[in-house]
């Protein structure tokens, strides 16, 4: 078991400014060169993206991860070309009516 400051070289907050928000869509770029050399903590992130894109709190459940450490990690796989962040799509108005029939269904249930 590695420290995650130890991971994230005692970084607590990415070194650029990108906002990483928790339902942000993350996706791996295509590489029509070699890759940089990775630690193990960041190709397994990559590789994690690399199957299908998804949020970042996703990423840390499946990195088993805090999420601050996989939000450091992620702006460097950024930074490196590797990894797309992207705003979570925009969903107001939009409503899933089973969704909310399941949701009143459980809450009837209590």
């Amino acid at each position: 078991m590695v420290r995650p400051y130890t991971v994230t070289h005692g970084r607590t907050r990415p070194v650029a400014e990108h906002h990483i928000d928790l339902m942000s869509q993350v996706r791996a770029v295509e590489w029509d060169r070699p890759e940089p050399r990775l630690d193990h903590a960041r190709s397994a992130l990559l590789e994690l993206v690399r199957r299908a894109p998804r949020p970042v709190a996703e990423v840390a459940a499946d990195a088993d991860m805090p999420l601050t450490v996989v939000r450091v990690l992620l702006v460097d796989l950024v930074e490196a070309g590797l990894v797309r962040v992207s705003a979570p799509p925009d969903r107001r108005g939009e409503h899933d009516p089973s969704l909310l029939r399941e949701i009143a269904d459980r809450l009837r249930e209590i």
